[in-house]
């Protein structure tokens, strides 16, 4: 018996190491050698290439892909309908597999429903991908961008509250209460 759950209908191909606690749902296709962490949830239709990895407490909402190169740290948020790339010129008659391009998402970023991140360009810690946002570049730890190409219009907290900076460069999470600080453009936990 194994220590995770998996409905009757995903696929878990061989060479998969699927952490404790970890759910997989409905329809979803987990391929060859993929590592997920502890206490994941995967939701329904969700496709994760060869050699993936996610970190523990990684939440996949429904109809996401998630292509080889992509990594996810722990506590990352997936929305319905995301997708990734990992190559930035495909054509159908040219095999471009040992290009590869890797895409990095950082320890507790949310990517909102239907975005999605061009291969190539990481994701910092914490940041905050809006729904619909195209991701065409690498994105600052702790960083709010929306849109398509996706612009940074501001800071959240790790709580996922817009953080709004005074004068002397520093806020406060109004869920938490924890401190930030704004230093040369990137934005410190203090």
């Amino acid at each position: 018996m194994s220590d995770f759950f998996a409905h009757p209908t995903a696929v878990i191909d061989e060479g998969c190491a699927v952490g404790a606690g970890t759910k997989i749902w409905h329809f979803s296709h987990i391929m060859p050698n993929c590592r997920i962490g502890e206490q994941c949830n995967i939701g329904q239709n969700v496709v994760i290439s060869p050699e993936v990895i996610l970190g523990s407490n990684v939440k996949i909402q429904n109809n996401v892909s998630l292509y080889t190169g992509v990594t996810c740290d722990d506590d990352v948020f997936l929305g319905p309908s995301c997708v990734f790339t990992n190559v930035t010129n495909p054509r159908s008659a040219v095999n471009r597999r040992e290009q590869y391009a890797k895409t990095h998402v950082g320890k507790g970023a949310s990517v909102g429903a239907n975005a999605t991140i061009v291969c190539g360009h990481d994701i910092g810690a914490f940041a905050f991908i809006g729904a619909g946002a195209v991701v065409t570049k690498t994105v600052p730890a702790y960083a709010l961008v929306v849109g398509n190409p996706a612009k940074q219009i501001g800071w959240m907290s790790e709580y996922g509250h817009r953080l709004n900076f005074d004068a002397s460069g520093f806020a406060v999470c109004p869920e938490s209460q924890e401190r930030y600080q704004l230093i040369n453009g990137a934005v410190h936990k203090i």
